[in-house]
């Protein structure tokens, strides 16, 4: 079973995209064939949500300065530069969990993420026409890679 995790803050603009692709994912989805989880809130939760799972998506915002709306994959086999071990959203962001899981050896067998460049990130902030059109993107390409409907 593949297990995908959407992370983010409802309310605060670009930063819910993670939330979005998860339900759109899970609307697409059989619940026999895919898991669909939200994390709001410290990603350390992310070691308890992956615990056990073979195949883990995560889907988040990421803010490096490029452009709002582009999309990054990454494969958690590699250690997570660039975008991903820049400033989170979040306290501890996913390149520190990855890293944690990795020497705790609580990575799942396969690990691939996605995300998507922000612009807007104060609470009450609409999420930018941008960060919406990448989550349709995302959730096409992984229902692709999840070979689930759209």
């Amino acid at each position: 079973m593949n297990l995908v995790i959407g992370i983010g803050t409802p309310d605060h603009g670009d930063d819910a995209a993670g939330l979005l692709v998860a339900e759109r994912v899970r609307a697409a989805a059989s619940p026999r064939t895919v898991t669909v989880r939200e994390l709001v809130g410290d990603q350390l939760s992310l070691l308890d949500l992956w615990a056990g799972a073979r195949e883990v998506y995560v889907v988040d915002a990421v803010r490096s300065g490029a452009p709002p709306g582009t999309v990054y994959r990454f494969d958690g086999a590699d250690r997570l530069t660039g975008q991903f071990a820049t400033t989170s959203t979040h306290a501890f962001g996913l390149a520190d969990v990855v890293g944690l899981a990795r020497a705790l050896g609580e990575l799942p067998a396969r690990l691939v993420g996605y995300g998507i460049e922000g612009e807007l990130w104060k609470p009450g902030d609409p999420m930018s026409p941008q960060v919406m059109d990448a989550v349709g993107t995302v959730s096409r390409r992984l229902c692709l890679e999840l070979r689930v409907g759209t």
